[in-house]
């Protein structure tokens, strides 16, 4: 099966080759004479290939096949079947086929919409020859550094298990987001090359907004998720550590996040043509930056992978593609229009562009820190959590004050509603009178609130107040996506600089005091399942004297990882003030050492979250035709 599997590899990769080289000919010497007819049956070909290899490597999965070196490596006979399929992801070579599997998948579907059908040939041509140059890419690294179906001989009886850290509902479904999103961003990247190479007349933007928006999404709801389980697994009490690997999904989101909102400036007023087509491909270049920190081990993580010879490979292909935008940006696009007025939406909307821009150079520097200290000093520098949170707090703070002013001015200039203004300024100026009553005193923090409290009142002011905002599914989902955000906001600036903590060894019986609650280690529990021993502790949570409820944090022991323990969390919930504890030891005695966290507002942040998600998903609809999306011929009244 594994020749079957490596075969189907090669096979995929010699489709992509193929398809490629053909468009890549045809764009330049025939294109009106080509429909792109060649370049889709490449891409359903790389696809079915893909999806062969991909089957097999499950069903080694699923059989507990331990002649792949892949299977033995990354799951055990003890380990449930839901997780053996998901040590698909869990290793690199693993990953790596998923990632390009779903970017075959994501081609072959774009290839049957109608946004491919109304490509102009050209542009199709070029947009394959790209999209399928990626492809081939990927799969000169499968079949060369990370081969998947690598056999072992004689197969071991048994494997080496999956990591316990991965065994969690979180870590199950963030790295397929994370792919999705990353793969996902390929397609709009690609349009965008065809687009400027091709001349740079037309529409490019709106055909590929949906498939924007879905990639961005994905990223969102993988980054999301894999902050949950950096907060309910890895027993520290936080859910951002600003570890080089969680920075490197976090970039190329904030410069996706970027293009969604320049694109609109685009559609709306048709400014930032070049601007847009540079900000997509940088975001795709960081997603192939991600997976360089993860894959590589430049920069020492508690979640990469380690040197695994992919690091020259993967800087070769950044490096070509961020050849191809100056190539793009000349190739006969039509000079910028006048930059948006300062005072105006557009104006507003980019500075917020910018602010999003300069959190990702500052956190992309910050990341890469020890390598280039590196290059003055023997000793690296590395750049702590402390770093991140002076430099970018207050960048993120004033966020939401721009999305609670944009809304009330117009896109040329000039107040469509000062009234409205002022009440969400009011607000904001409002939260922050009562967070410093509250006791808060914390400059950037009450920054934040206020910005949050303001944004929130905009949406639902704009929402409320005009019917035009109500009958759009497009302004429906902006305004949810800007409340999102404020929450997330509100949530992240309670739960950090807020959170109160204490520990103590407790005897059964023995209780402490923690931010206004009292703790009570009520008992001790011990027991075993198929897979692994655990050791739990039991505390009581009262509060004013009336018990609010149980936290039972365990400590873990997994099969064939005998010799660490693993803390999973004890959590409380709550909308207001959260109950976190973790059990860091228990003696034979049942005296146990536990931390009790009391964490304001963290469960805004998983709201905010989800909303957020589904705002992107209510945006994404039916496209018009280009014609009849012409921002010149637009009279749809916008009020987000």
């Amino acid at each position: 099966m594994q020749y079957l599997g490596y075969a189907a590899l090669l096979a995929a990769q010699i489709a992509a080759l193929a398809g490629a080289g053909f468009s890549l000919f045809a764009a330049i010497q025939r294109p009106q004479t080509h429909d792109g007819r060649v370049s889709r049956w490449a891409i359903f070909a790389n696809g079915g290939f893909l999806t062969v290899s991909a089957v097999i490597l499950t069903w080694a999965l699923v059989s507990s096949d331990f002649s792949f070196a892949y299977v033995a490596d990354y799951t055990d006979r003890a380990l449930p079947l839901f997780y053996r399929l998901t040590a698909f992801w869990a290793g690199q070579e693993g990953s790596l086929l998923f990632w390009a599997w779903t970017a075959a998948v994501l081609g072959c579907v774009f290839a049957l919409s109608p946004a491919e059908r109304q490509m102009p040939p050209q542009k199709k041509l070029f947009f394959w020859a790209f999209y399928l140059s990626i492809q081939a890419f990927f799969l000169l690294v499968l079949t060369s550094w990370s081969n998947p179906f690598q056999e072992v001989m004689p197969a071991p009886s048994d494997g080496n298990g999956l990591n316990p850290l991965l065994r969690h509902p979180g870590m199950v479904f963030h790295p397929p987001l994370l792919f999705l999103g990353y793969a996902g961003f390929g397609l709009p990247a690609c349009a965008a090359l065809a687009h400027g190479v091709a001349g740079g007349g037309g529409q490019w933007i709106r055909p590929m907004r949906n498939w924007t928006l879905l990639a961005w999404v994905f990223l969102t709801v993988g980054i999301i998720l894999g902050a949950w389980w950096s907060y309910m697994e890895l027993g520290w009490g936080g859910y951002w550590a600003w570890d080089p690997v969680e920075n490197a999904s976090l970039i190329p989101w904030l410069t996706g996040t970027a293009f969604v909102h320049t694109a609109a400036i685009e559609q709306r007023t048709g400014a930032l043509k070049r601007s847009n087509v540079a900000l997509i491909v940088a975001t795709y270049i960081l997603c192939l930056f991600g997976t360089y920190i993860v894959r590589t081990g430049v920069v020492q993580s508690l979640h990469a992978f380690g040197d695994s010879g992919l690091g020259l490979p993967l800087l070769l292909a950044m490096g070509v593609i961020a050849l191809f935008i100056p190539v793009s940006l000349w190739g006969g696009m039509r000079s910028e229009t006048s930059v948006p007025k300062a005072d105006s939406r557009a104006g507003l909307i980019s500075l917020g562009v910018w602010l999003l821009i300069a959190l990702s150079v500052v956190i992309l520097l910050g990341t890469m820190w020890p390598v280039l200290s590196s290059l003055w000093s023997r000793h690296t520098v590395g750049l702590g959590p402390a770093f991140f949170n002076r430099v970018c707090t207050p960048l993120f703070a004033l966020l939401p004050w721009l999305f609670a002013v944009a809304p009330f001015r117009g896109w040329r200039g000039g107040f469509r509603d000062s009234r409205g203004m002022g009440i969400a300024l009011a607000s904001g100026l409002l939260t922050i009178a009562a967070a410093a009553t509250l006791g808060v005193r914390m400059p950037v923090v009450l920054l934040a609130l206020g910005g949050g409290g303001a944004c929130l009142v905009a949406a639902g002011y704009c929402v409320l107040r005009y019917p035009q905002a109500r009958r759009s599914r497009k302004q429906w989902g902006m305004y949810l996506a800007h409340a999102a955000l404020a929450l997330m906001v509100i949530g992240v600036a309670l739960s950090g600089p807020l959170k109160v903590s204490n520990q103590a060894q407790l005897a059964p019986g023995d209780a402490f005091e923690v931010g206004g609650y009292r703790v009570v280690y009520a008992s001790a529990e011990r027991g075993q399942l198929r897979d692994m021993t655990f050791q739990r502790a039991v505390l009581e949570i009262r509060r004013g004297g009336k018990v609010q409820g149980f936290v039972r944090p365990e400590r873990r022991v997994y099969a064939n990882f005998e010799n660490k323990t693993f803390a999973e969390a004890g959590v409380l919930p709550g909308l207001g003030r959260e109950v976190y504890g973790i059990l860091m030891g228990l003696a034979a005695d049942d005296t146990a050492t536990v931390k009790v966290s009391i964490t304001p507002g963290v469960n805004w942040i998983w709201i905010g979250g989800t909303l957020l998600c589904l705002a992107g998903l209510v945006v994404c609809g039916r496209q018009r035709s280009q014609a009849a999306a012409n921002p010149r011929n637009a009279q749809e009244v916008d009020h987000g």
